[in-house]
């Protein structure tokens, strides 16, 4: 039986700390050094950066760590596995390896393409292809499309480390790929290994945020040690697909039951997690303490399924321009004021509204009564213009803000940002059988094609998620299980977790408990009722998804259109939905006092 392969984070995302990989390689013994930079937002921020220098389009941080740790991971034998190359993973292979020259080293440096589909959409269009957007059934269209990636899987990063790879970089494949690559290479896992596979991709999950996973962004960050400068996660992941979730010794944070938790509920939907490599069942997932002391958290019982006969498809296109308003509204009468110049901006602009494509206002009470300072008592106004025309939202716009600054509410200040171009994010799909990972190496010729899966159409998508609770899915009622005992009213926080975060569009919002007692009282109060009621912005939406995991005592809620057309495009102040589980933990309930009396730590058992 091959050992537990040790892999390691050292980025969340482009803009990661940067020492992570020195810390990562030079604190204990890993066996492959792998990090994260595509967030959906990063391929448009590469996209633009390439419209302005065609040799961009890779992030360039990645570099800089590979100075810092090329050489002690060729001598120590880490494989290091990224999916920095962004939309020029050919590009960013031929730079590492000159890096590695310039440093007096030779490393066998890989990449995987394919992903790329910018290129081929008039060919998938013969192919049948309508990029309908996966959460509105709207086809594509002629909308211009500006970047398009697939989301490949592991087995192109798997088939270049056999291949003698010292470093492996990719464009992009999925967060997960990261990890379940280097482990079906390692333990030479076969296509159809589901369980296994499914056991790699929840690894590579709690992973791919980086120190999320060791206490960073906790809902309970009061109890994480030493979280000024937490470490980074290690999964030891073993033959079977179990894995135990670790950090260096000595670094700061903690990997609990608690942090691995609230990782797993980061961005995720339905319990099926689809990736290209097999459909991970969340609802399966074990988590328990130990073995082997503190910051050691055992994730087993994943169960794997057949990946989805299609592969998810980043589409990213530029919708316009737009111009945000920004103003304060001090003291009495802030609702009246926000009125007043709203009439006025748009009686000042010709054509009024209908001037612009869409028009968002926004009045943010933050101002308190009988303020105890002068910032206690601001309020914010944010009207947000966009117009596929940037001259309707440019200067002569701003001017009449501007303009408005001496004949306006009283205590007026702010003003108007500078017009700019904003990108749109459509999820799409297209047939698994046409996207193909290519594996070449720098300074070699030619390339190994690595193909789809053979699925049935449909086939693994339709079967009911093992584990599902009874009624869940019909939305049996439940019943309080503390109905006849004392309750006080305190905020939400007091008894729950919770992790939010953006997918597209759509905002997730994961609450986890830390007892079996306060799951079955949350699992009863946070139906999808009491959640509209709890936030109004829930309330306004046609659909709130709602998914019960009890093995890792937590639902997830995924408000659908919440973020519009994905983050660069909305308006919002909170954007990617970040804050989303803390506003909803700040919320008043009343709360079983029998679950206060008994706050504690999650048990360490699953």
């Amino acid at each position: 039986m091959a050992e537990p392969l040790r892999v390691a984070n050292c980025s969340g995302f482009y803009g990661d700390r940067l020492s992570a990989a020195e810390e990562m390689v030079r604190g204990g013994p890993i066996d492959v050094l792998t990090g994260d930079w595509l967030a959906e937002l990063t391929m448009l921020i590469l996209a633009k950066n390439r419209l302005k220098d065609p040799s961009a389009g890779y992030a360039k941080t990645f570099l800089t760590q590979m100075e810092q740790v090329m050489g002690t991971c060729l001598d120590k034998g880490i494989r290091v596995v990224s999916n920095a190359g962004g939309l020029a993973p050919a590009t960013l292979a031929a730079e590492v390896a000159a890096l590695g020259e310039r440093l007096g080293l030779a490393p066998r440096v890989a990449y995987v393409e394919g992903d790329d589909l910018a290129g081929r959409m008039d060919e998938l269009r013969s192919a049948g292809c309508t990029f309908e957007n996966m959460d509105t059934g709207e086809p594509l269209g002629d909308r211009p499309v500006l970047t398009a990636n697939a989301y490949l899987g592991g087995f192109g990063i798997a088939e270049s480390l056999s291949r003698g790879a010292d470093i492996v970089v990719t464009g992009r494949v999925t967060d997960a790929a990261l990890t379940l690559g280097p482990c079906a290479w390692h333990h030479g896992w076969r296509r159809d290994d589901w369980d296994a596979l499914a056991g790699a991709v929840v690894a590579g999950h709690i992973l791919e945020c980086g120190a999320q996973a060791t206490g960073g962004n906790y809902a309970f960050f009061d109890e994480i040690p030493c979280l000024e400068h937490p470490g980074f996660p290690i999964a030891e992941v073993r033959e079977d697909g179990s894995a135990v979730i670790t950090k260096h010794p000595g670094h700061g944070g903690a990997v609990t039951v608690g942090t691995v938790t609230a990782q797993l509920l980061y961005e995720i939907g339905s319990p099926r997690y689809e990736n290209p490599d097999v459909t991970a069942l969340f609802d399966t997932i074990s988590l328990a303490s130990g073995p082997g002391g503190p910051d050691r958290v055992l994730v087993s019982g994943v169960r794997g399924e057949p990946p989805p006969a299609t592969t998810k498809v980043s589409l990213n296109y530029l919708g316009g321009h737009r111009t945000t308003v920004t103003l304060y509204l001090t003291g009495l009468y802030p609702e009246a004021k926000a009125a007043l110049f709203e009439r006025a901006l748009f009686a000042a602009v010709p054509g009024g509204r209908e001037a612009f494509d869409s028009v968002d206002v926004q009045l943010l009470r933050t101002d308190r009564e009988d303020p105890p300072f002068n910032e206690a008592a601001l309020a914010q106004l944010r009207i947000t213009v966009k117009s596929a025309d940037e001259a309707v939202v440019g200067r002569a716009f701003q001017a009449k803000v501007t303009e408005m600054a001496l004949a306006s509410y009283p205590g007026f200040f702010g003003g108007a940002s500078r017009a700019q171009a904003y990108g749109v994010y459509w999820p799409t799909t297209v047939p698994s059988e046409l996207v193909y990972q290519h594996v070449a190496f720098v300074g070699e010729e030619g390339s190994t094609l690595v193909g789809p899966l053979a699925t049935e159409p449909g086939g693994a998508g339709d079967a009911p998620a093992v584990g599902a609770p009874p009624g869940a899915a019909a939305g049996m009622p439940r019943q309080n299980p503390f109905a006849s005992r004392p309750h006080r009213r305190v905020p939400l926080g007091r008894v729950i977790g919770a992790r939010s975060g953006d997918k597209g569009g759509n905002a997730n919002l994961g609450v986890f408990a830390r007892s079996d007692a306060a799951y079955a009282w949350m699992a009863w109060y946070l139906s999808t009722d009491r959640l509209r009621a709890l936030m109004p912005e829930a309330a306004a939406l046609e659909t709130v998804e709602r998914y019960e995991l009890p093995l890792l005592r937590a639902v997830n809620f995924v408000l659908v259109g919440l973020l519009g057309e994905g983050v660069a495009s909305s308006p919002r102040l909170d954007a990617q939905a970040k804050g989303l589980g803390e506003y909803l933990r700040a919320k008043q309930a009343d709360v079983p006092t029998a679950l206060l009396d008994h706050e504690q730590p999650a048990e360490e058992t699953g």
